[in-house]
Formats: C-alpha cells, structure tokens, sequence
C-alpha cells in the first residue's frame, strides 16, 4: 500500500542497498526473502514528535511500526552533539529540531533539567538575551537542525515578539516550527483559538511553515474549533499542518509552567484527574504540592474520546506519538502503541477511517511537512522505485497496541517486519538483536 500514488495491490518489492530497486507483479529473487503473504507491505512510520530518543525507545517504536524518529516539539539545544550520540549507535532513523526551550534554558541560566522551572519560564528575555536565543537558534538550523521547536505553553513569559522573532529565523532557513501553542482549553482569554491565531498570524507573516503539535490536548472541546482555523489558514496560503495523538491523557512535567495557578480553570480538571507516573496514583491537593516540588512526570486526563476520533479522522491530521522517555515505574502508552492503536482500534474496530488514509497520516504525510527543509524525505514515505527501504509489513487483522495506562510498558502486537534502509529489525514479530541501521535524519549544513 503506496500512500502517494494509491497503489493498494500485490506486489514482490525487491530491496538493494538500502532502496526499494524493484516493484513487479512477476517473481523475484534475493538473498532472502519475506514471505508477506496476507500482510500490508506499508512505507515505515514516521513520528515526527517523540521525546524518547533513546535505544529502549527505539525498541518499542520499532515494534509499533515506526522507522524514523523526529524529536522535534521540544528539541535540543546542541544539535550537532545530538546528532554525534546517536550516529551508528541507532536501531531505527532519528532526528531532532533545535529548540527554543532548551536554547532559552541556556541563555536565561534556568536550573531545570528538561523543562524550565525558573527565568525560562518566568521572566522575559532582555534584548541582549532575545539576540542570543535567535543566535543560537540560527547555528542550530545550519548544523541540519530539522525543524525549530516550540513550546510556549511551557515558556510563558516569552513575549509574542519574541515568538515572532523566532518564526523570522526559521523562514529564513525555510524551516517549519512546531509549536506547543500557548494555551489550552476554552477558558477565555486564554484559549487554545487564542493561541492558535498567535502561530498562525506569526507563520502568515514570516512565511515561516507552522506545524501545530497534539491539537486535541490543545484544543480540548474546542478542538473542531481548531481544526477549522487550520483548514481556513490552509485555503489562505497559510503553510501549516497538525497532528494528534489517539489518547484521552496526555503527559508532561508537573513542576513545569503549564500547572502554575489557574491550571484547574484552564483545563477544566481537577487533581484527580492526574495520575503520577513514579507510583500510578491520582493526585491530591496535598501531593500535587509535594510531587510539584519534587518534580516529574504525570498523565493527564483530559480529552473527550469523541475529540480523539474525530481528530484521527480527520484527512488533514497527521500521527504523532509525543512519547516520553520510558525511565521510571510508568510512562503514558503512546510511546509504546501509537501507530497500532489507530491501525487496531480505530481503522479495524471503529472505523473512523479507512487503512490507506490511516497509513497516509503516519508515512507520506509526515515527509512531505518535512522535505522542503530536508530533501531526503523525499524518499520516504513512499512505496516506489528509489525509494528508502524503510517498510513495516503487519498484519491488519490482528494489529493493535497492548501498552495501557496500567501496563504501558507493552511491545504493540501484529507488526511482523520491519526494515530500517534494508536491514530488518523487526523479525516475525520479534526484535533482531545488535544491529544499528539508522540513520541521521538531517536538513543541509551550511
């Protein structure tokens, strides 16, 4: 099944040297053969928005389908030294945005760790600063940085010129931004609409690309709302895209600025709607304020199932996991079962939406919001002549995610293949030990 060009057919794919070399109706050999007989032969998964970016990941992704990883919401700050951890180290593809975050982190001398808790988050940047962050910015996008990441919810303080200054410099390099939009909900004035039409006015601007991240944790109810602006800026010119996660919880740090006060108001939940990833348990006043000042991560229920399918549905929303590193006693499911559970629960069980739509989302989609920036998702994506032989080869009767809130820590069930540039690492359902296919996933140096 070839998002691109429609092909939904019985094919022998022939792979060499890391591309697809032959696609043909008459019979083929090879040093090895896979027998797909019954199965989808589909381009490999692309998430474009995981935080986990480490090899226990990259284990779980692999069994969900995915063959290229993009860290590109929160980012790094160094990304030439990202890119040096990983190189030949990596079962599947991986990438990285430089991120305003951890680049106003540094400037601004916050002491938290992956997200701001001090002057990050707090204070607004002085000029000198504000000319530091787009310096740093700058260097990131010229060492191959993918995209710019953005996450305002999390810096609140940065005022919308600063935000307007780094849409100015991601144009520049034509690179997309990925935006963790200001606010979220309903509660006005600070709205998930409101902080949509901050991104998108800056995008329209700049002519920067704007890439809005999980627009249901965003949007909440009024997430249809959302989705409406987006199709309305998209008919104006305006470049920008989504993508949305198939869970009713999301997950981010407690200590951070999204649960400074009025939280409650904003996302219309209390403390037990939050459960702490170290131990499993809903929140209490009480512990909300000792585990705030601890620090760490928590699940946050928060968006109406209808929300979840209506945005998996929708043609124009792509897939992204937004996993989180699996350290600790418990971790949110979407790391582990993203891909399968559209695949499982909503295109075979409920039927949202039809198979070559769902696999468009997570592999075509996904390349074409990034190849502009990085003309190597140019062959990805895709089933053709040329293309990488990155491929997931499943079985649509039985594929389906096993990770839960409970249990997260679940390898997804019905992936029988997977090839990262030819090399398998998923075998008959099972994970090939000690070998490192991946590759960087980067835009040109200059």
């Amino acid at each position: 099944m070839d998002p691109e060009s429609g092909l939904d057919a019985v094919r022998n794919v022939g792979v060499r040297a890391g591309k697809i070399a032959t696609l043909s109706t008459e019979a083929i050999q090879g040093r090895r053969t896979i027998d797909a007989k019954g199965l989808v032969v589909a381009p490999g998964f692309i998430d474009l928005h995981e935080h986990g970016q480490k090899p226990e990941n990259y284990e779980f992704q692999a069994h969900d389908g995915v063959t290229t990883s993009l860290e590109l919401e929160a980012g790094t700050g160094d990304v030439a030294g990202w890119y040096a951890e990983r190189e030949g180290k990596s079962l599947i593809n991986f990438g990285v945005s430089i991120g305003h975050i951890p680049t106003r982190m540094k400037v601004m001398k916050d002491p938290g760790t992956w997200l701001p808790t001090g002057d990050a988050a707090h204070r607004a940047a002085t000029d000198a600063e504000l000319a530091q962050i787009d310096e740093r910015i700058e260097a990131g996008l010229k060492q191959g940085a993918l995209a710019v990441g953005m996450g305002i919810n999390y810096t609140a303080a940065a005022a919308r010129g600063e935000v307007l200054d780094v849409f100015r410099v991601a144009a520049r390099h034509g690179a997309p931004v990925h935006v963790h939009l200001r606010y979220a909900g309903d509660k006005a004035p600070e709205t998930g609409r409101a902080a949509l039409e901050e991104v998108i006015t800056a995008s329209s601007e700049t002519k920067a690309p704007l890439h809005v991240v999980h627009v249901t944790s965003m949007g909440l109810r009024d997430t249809p709302q959302l989705l409406a602006m987006i199709r309305a800026a998209k008919a104006r010119g305006t470049d920008v895209t989504t993508e949305c996660y198939p869970y009713v919880a999301g997950s981010t740090g407690l200590e951070s600025a999204l649960f400074d006060p009025g939280w409650q108001e904003r996302m219309r939940i209390s403390y037990g709607e939050l459960q702490w990833v170290k131990t499993g348990e809903r929140l209490t006043a009480e512990t909300f304020e000792r585990y705030r000042q601890e620090g760490g991560q928590v699940v946050i229920f928060m968006i109406p199932e209808s929300v979840v399918q209506l945005a998996v549905a929708d043609p124009m929303v792509m897939i992204g996991s937004d996993g989180m590193p699996t350290a600790g006693a418990s971790v949110h499911p979407r790391g582990q079962g993203t891909f399968s559970r559209v695949l499982g629960k909503y295109v075979r069980e409920e039927k949202v939406l039809d198979l070559m739509t769902a696999l468009r989302k997570m592999t075509l989609m996904p390349a074409q919001r990034l190849e502009q920036r990085a003309p190597a998702f140019k062959t990805k994506g895709r089933i053709k002549l040329g293309a990488d032989a990155d491929l997931t080869v499943f079985d649509a009767n039985r594929v389906i995610d096993r990770a839960t809130f409970e249990k997260p820590l679940q390898y997804s069930d019905g992936i029988r293949f997977v090839l990262v540039n030819g090399v398998a690492v998923v075998t008959d359902g099972k994970l090939v030990k000690d070998v490192f296919p991946g590759r960087a996933a980067r835009a040109s140096r200059s």
